[in-house]
């Protein structure tokens, strides 16, 4: 077991133009030792833009994701939609590889039929260039790498009835590999502290982001994927205590999603993760119905780039 050092425990379960079943049982991890600033593993620090397609009903959308609900049928609660594209998963996968951008995320907001194929066709357009997640599980999550993904990205299946399932967990790694996993750390505010929640964003873990769970949970992922669910697309700005605690404590690549505005959103991502957090933009890019240009942050991901020597 990895030595850990943390305030707290954690209980695990065990077992236009631009288009062109087995018996599970708890532990209580009681982390003993202090982690050391990103240890072995090492990053290069350079803040990406990291783009982003979200499925609903088979269809490219932008929604307030703090809406979204887990439904066993039409019920009538729709969530808050800020934007429906026109344009299939597939061209904007072909927009993303046409401006070398890697490492997104095609996320499907549904386990329905339209939505699955959808992903497959963004990753059959841009194979190896994304990552996928939604309903990702060790039953399905090599097909997904198998018809193109980089990575899967797993969030609900791993935290489990609000617990951490080390189990499940371990198993996605031994199926695909550490290599190809993404962990998504997606949280809420919940008595001061960061707890990642699951479901749609709509159930509480016992889990709380800080860098003991962070360094943990390092030995297990490629990537971590968070958003900022308490601004995740209201355009009301970003998190910015969010973001310096992953920029300060996360000891993997990590990517931020959730408020981002306007380009200064941009530069406050930067200056706050210390340069090592990536940003997803979606509701406000102008390809999304918003008011920012595309253009310009493909530029402005395209400068950070040309910093890093």
């Amino acid at each position: 077991m990895h030595n850990l050092r943390a305030p707290h425990s954690f209980q695990v379960l065990v077992k236009s133009t631009i288009f062109g079943s087995n018996e599970h049982g708890f532990v209580t991890f009681k982390p003993l030792s202090s982690p050391s600033r990103k240890s072995s593993l090492s990053i290069q620090c350079a803040v990406q833009f990291r783009p982003c397609i979200d499925i609903h009903k088979g269809k490219v959308k932008q929604i307030v994701g703090s809406t979204l609900q887990d439904l066993k049928g039409d019920d009538g609660s729709d969530p808050v939609t800020n934007f429906e594209s026109d344009k299939s998963a597939a061209e904007y996968a072909r927009l993303y590889k046409r401006d070398g951008l890697t490492g997104g995320h095609v996320i499907m907001l549904g386990a329905d039929p339209l939505s699955k194929a959808a992903a497959f066709e963004a990753l059959h357009a841009y194979p190896g260039g994304l990552q996928v997640g939604g309903g990702i599980n060790s039953d399905n999550c090599f097909s997904y790498i198998e018809e193109g993904a980089s990575h899967v990205i797993v969030t609900s299946y791993v935290f489990n009835n609000g617990q951490m399932d080390l189990g499940r967990l371990k198993e996605l790694v031994r199926i695909v590999g550490k290599e190809r996993l993404v962990l998504d750390l997606s949280c809420r505010k919940k008595d001061g502290k960061y707890a990642i929640v699951t479901d749609r964003w709509q159930k509480f873990s016992d889990v709380f982001l800080d860098a003991e769970v962070m360094q943990f949970l390092a030995n297990f992922a490629d990537e971590f994927l968070v958003h900022g669910v308490d601004v995740e697309g209201k355009k009301l700005g970003i998190d910015e205590e969010l973001v310096a605690l992953l920029g300060k404590h996360s000891p993997i690549p990590v990517t931020y999603a959730g408020g981002v505005t306007v380009m200064a959103d941009l530069e406050r991502i930067k200056v706050a993760g210390m340069e090592c957090v990536d940003v997803t933009v979606g509701s406000a890019l102008d390809i999304f119905g918003g008011n920012l240009a595309y253009k310009e942050v493909v530029a402005w991901h395209t400068r950070q780039k040309a910093s890093v020597v």
